[in-house]
């Protein structure tokens, strides 16, 4: 295996109705790989705990540097989603029952990596009547029990809106609440056609007027056809809402079947977006190429002093 990694090297430009799409990578997005062996040691604890997680089933670009330094985004519930949004790798279907020693095994395996920062996100699991959040509640519970120091941030999906699901994850105190926009408004229909911009920032919304004392995050991805002004007016949105922190990385295709890239975002315009966030009043932002929501997400502790 070569030590450079990159995600697609066509150089051919077609048309795709009125967008234009370009599938040469710039020389932004190259990765060096690392070495084998720290990432074998956690594909070998996850595996053994009978965890999955995001870096795997969504095709993260970071999980060689991010195993490498024993850190994972764990993802519960399975690894089956009820929706199908176009832009995600993560397979679409009815999930098996929840595995109530699922919490038990995340926190486990957060205490034998030594995380001081655990992220855990989860599949959307619509059929539920409360959509998981009592399983996110019973991990957030385990991973306070087993591994005290570590930060807890959530990424959750968004519940379809309902308060008393929200209620059950805002009781259970994570120190980070993360809830992804993914994209600009206008292409919704496009790129997560069952998720609904309003929904998602009343999620955010309502969980800051609840406990004002829970960090409130969001993410969402370039390079699908937005506008500069659009990015603009999603940040301000966020901001409206008291969302405290942001990431914004490169949307790259996992495969055949997906939405193709529009456009690869230069670095210069990701520190724009970041200086022009900062400058609305988010306490962080994480934006380059390779940004995604959970990727050195122990960043935003140390830069709020939860760590």
């Amino acid at each position: 295996m070569s030590d450079l990694l990159q995600i697609e090297n066509s150089a051919s430009v077609e048309e795709a109705g009125e967008r234009r799409v370009v599938r040469r990578l710039p020389e932004w997005l190259t990765i060096r790989l690392p070495k084998r062996q720290p990432i074998a040691d956690v594909e070998n604890l996850m595996r053994s705990g009978r965890l999955v997680t995001v870096c795997e089933e969504a095709r993260c670009p970071n999980l060689w540097e991010c195993w490498t330094k024993k850190s994972a985004t764990f993802m519960i519930m399975g690894d089956t989603c009820t929706r199908s949004c176009r832009f995600c790798a993560v397979k679409t279907g009815r999930g098996l029952p929840l595995d109530p020693d699922e919490p038990r095994r995340v926190a486990e395996a957060a205490k034998t990596l030594g995380l001081r920062h655990t992220v855990v996100t989860s599949v959307n699991r619509d059929e539920l009547a409360d959509g998981g959040a009592r399983h996110f509640a019973q991990t957030i519970a385990c991973l306070r029990e087993l591994l005290p120091g570590s930060i807890v941030e959530v990424l959750t999906p968004d519940f379809l809106g309902k308060r008393d699901a929200l209620d059950v994850i805002v009781q259970a105190r994570p120190d980070i609440f993360n809830h992804n926009t993914e994209t600009v408004p206008r292409l919704y229909r496009q790129v997560r056609p069952q998720a609904k911009y309003p929904r998602s920032l009343d999620v955010l919304e309502y969980v800051k007027l609840q406990d004002p004392t829970i960090y409130t995050k969001s993410g969402f991805m370039v390079g699908l056809g937005e506008t500069r002004d659009e990015v603009i007016a999603l940040l301000r949105d966020l901001r409206d809402k008291k969302v405290d922190a942001i990431t914004i990385g490169q949307y790259l295709k996992p495969g055949k079947g997906y939405l193709e890239v529009v456009e690869y975002i230069h670095p210069d315009v990701f520190d724009e977006y970041k200086a022009i966030g900062l400058e609305m009043g988010f306490v962080f932002i994480a934006s380059g190429p390779f940004v995604r929501s959970s990727h050195n997400a122990i960043e935003l502790s140390e830069a709020v002093g939860l760590l």
